[in-house]
């Protein structure tokens, strides 16, 4: 069977395959040959594949088709009771980059409980977000200053670094924090603002001894 007469059950039915080989192969075949069809099967085969090569195979799938298709049950799938159908909708949505999908980036999904969840938030937001709605997000973004462990926290830095100069006032206010760890990542974010040369781990261990001692050395208070 050549890819252009596809069949859309037996390809949606490729796309649960057990091997993760045939699974790519089904997505890269959708992709290449985009069937409104498949549409359908391509969001939920997002919500649950475990192989992130197939993932990112399924998200550019879904890339080829026209938006108007594929924003309505990637949308339904942000407010789903499964982290990953929340997380890679949110992943594909920033790759589509169509700012329709924006109203439906809430605060919830900003602070998701699953770090997955809320950095993959964080990544569409940056790209979604229009320009009168720069400040309110960077606000909301720093509210999650000093959360996780260092993938996480990198990618809130790399956010709030993404949207710009609108981050310094939410910045400045987070230096003050009285928690260690907020104080810590806002100090390692606003040097790598500063020097995106910089490693994050070095800014981070230099911003716990600021946060905790004080920019002179010795401790505050």
């Amino acid at each position: 069977m050549t890819q252009e007469m596809q069949n859309p059950p037996r390809a949606a039915e490729e796309l649960a395959a057990d091997s993760a080989s045939a699974r790519l192969r089904a997505a890269m075949a959708a992709g290449t040959n985009p069937q409104p069809a498949l549409v359908a099967a391509l969001v939920a085969r997002c919500a649950v594949e475990p192989d992130f090569s197939v993932r990112e195979t399924l998200t550019w799938a879904l890339t080829r088709q026209p938006a108007d298709l594929t924003l309505p049950p990637l949308l339904d799938q942000l407010v789903s009771a499964l982290p990953q159908a929340r997380s890679q909708a949110l992943h594909t949505l920033s790759k589509i980059g169509d700012r329709r999908a924006w109203p439906a980036l809430t605060r919830e999904l900003l602070t998701d409980a699953d770090d997955e969840v809320a950095r993959s938030a964080w990544r569409a937001a940056v790209v979604l977000v229009p320009e009168g709605e720069r400040h309110a997000l960077a606000v909301a973004l720093a509210t999650q200053l000093g959360r996780g462990e260092r993938e996480t926290r990198l990618s809130l830095s790399r956010a709030l670094i993404a949207l710009g100069e609108t981050t310094r006032p939410a910045l400045h206010t987070a230096l003050k924090s009285p928690d260690d760890r907020v104080r810590a990542h806002a100090h390692a974010t606003e040097r790598l603002r500063r020097d995106p040369e910089a490693g994050f781990e070095y800014a981070l261990e230099e911003a716990k001894r600021v946060a905790v001692l004080g920019p002179d050395g010795r401790k505050e208070g």
